[in-house]
């Protein structure tokens, strides 16, 4: 495997672990809740990192077909248990390991098509297009590292999220802070 998606798949596999210890503190009606209208929930932030990497890693780099609904992640309010999150997470990321094992250093520099779903593309951008085709494309070097910085960002939410909603004296980053 390429040094780079060596080392971004460590970290990813790092906050990964620390989500899953996140989500074993709560149980499955406070993975649901929302602290204020304008937050998302821990179940919200899983979804969000399940699509967001399957559509950048799994479809993208991968050609695997776009399957999203983004707008879906943040207004879902339950109905999937903490197992089953979990398990999409794990899913998710062995897709993404065996996509980005078969990529070679000239892989790194491939530009790639990110699509979206008009109605998704449309809220992110604050835009109403009809007709256009809606996506971007990345440099494949570029895109490990904003999906990894991006993972990292909501994995911290997660933790924080969940240490306030069920007070533990577990450290569950594995390190004392």
């Amino acid at each position: 495997m390429i040094e780079l998606i060596r080392h971004v798949m460590e970290d990813m596999n790092k906050q990964l672990d620390r989500i899953e210890k996140s989500l074993n503190l709560l149980n499955d009606e406070l993975i649901w809740i929302r602290i204020k209208g304008s937050m998302n929930s821990v179940g919200n932030l899983c979804l969000h990192l399940a699509g967001n990497e399957y559509q950048n890693f799994v479809s993208a780099i991968g050609n695997r077909p776009f399957i999203r609904t983004r707008t879906l992640e943040f207004t879902k309010d339950g109905g999937i248990s903490r197992e089953k999150l979990i398990l999409l997470l794990r899913e998710t990321r062995k897709e993404s390991e065996n996509v980005l094992a078969a990529l070679s250093n000239d892989d790194l520099s491939r530009e790639v098509i990110i699509r979206y779903d008009r109605e998704d593309w449309n809220r992110m951008h604050r835009t109403n297009r009809c007709t256009e085709e809606t996506y971007d494309t990345r440099v494949i070097g570029r895109l490990l590292i904003q999906v990894s910085a991006h993972y990292g960002y909501h994995a911290g939410q997660i933790v924080v999220l969940a240490k306030m909603l069920q007070d533990t004296q577990e450290h569950v980053t594995g390190q004392y802070h």
